[in-house]
């Protein structure tokens, strides 16, 4: 499945690949359709954009895992960000390349993490295993503290995508009071952006 925005890029990536005999399941422009369609086709890889108009390659990767598990995500982005690279494998990426790959580089990047092998552009690798080295060095975190109830309904519908507007619309809040219990929360779980909390809500099953 070939997940991007923009029409032109997406067909001629769909189109490459087809052509060098893979079967492209399908294709998605965000978010939202990456999910749906990823819950019903199952795709072996997932190509993955970072910039979607819905949110980004990193929330989506996470949902396309969390409805389709044995899939494997290669994003394949104009971005090769530090934040980016590091947001889309703790989502569950399994490579990242930039789209300065050429045709036969992506075939063989598919191939690749069709067979469960990382990928990644050179020098983007070891930014990877550097983060994870950092993290393993890092001391332990004590025990986190407890959410309140509103944060934790708060943290379940960020789980489910939806805005800050949104929640707030739902829940009769103001805009600034949802996005107060968000950065409380953030700062309770010690984890860095929206994306991160996603995941924690997935992993503790709020989703």
């Amino acid at each position: 499945m070939v997940v991007d925005d923009h029409p032109m890029w997406r067909d001629g990536v769909s189109r490459d690949l087809a052509e060098a005999g893979f079967q492209v399941a399908a294709t998605a422009d965000g978010v939202a359709a990456a999910t749906r369609r990823a819950s019903a086709v199952r795709p072996t890889v997932v190509l993955m954009d970072m910039q979607l108009p819905d949110g980004n390659g990193a929330l989506a990767t996470a949902e396309v895992l969390r409805v389709s598990p044995d899939s494997r995500v290669l994003v394949l982005s104009a971005s090769a960000e530090r934040a980016d690279v590091l947001d889309a494998i703790k989502a569950g990426a399994c490579g990242y390349l930039v789209k300065s790959a050429s045709a036969a580089e992506l075939a063989a990047a598919v191939r690749a993490t069709a067979a469960g092998q990382p990928v990644f552009t050179p020098g983007l690798a070891g930014l990877v295993l550097g983060e994870y080295r950092r993290m393993a060095t890092a001391p332990a975190q004590p025990d986190q503290p407890a959410l309140t109830d509103r944060e934790t309904e708060v943290l379940r519908m960020v789980a489910k995508g939806l805005s800050a507007k949104q929640i707030a619309a739902r829940l009769g809040l103001s805009h600034r009071t949802v996005e107060n219990h968000v950065q409380a929360t953030l700062r309770k779980l010690q984890l860095a952006n929206r994306v991160e909390l996603t995941r924690y809500a997935i992993e503790q099953g709020l989703e």
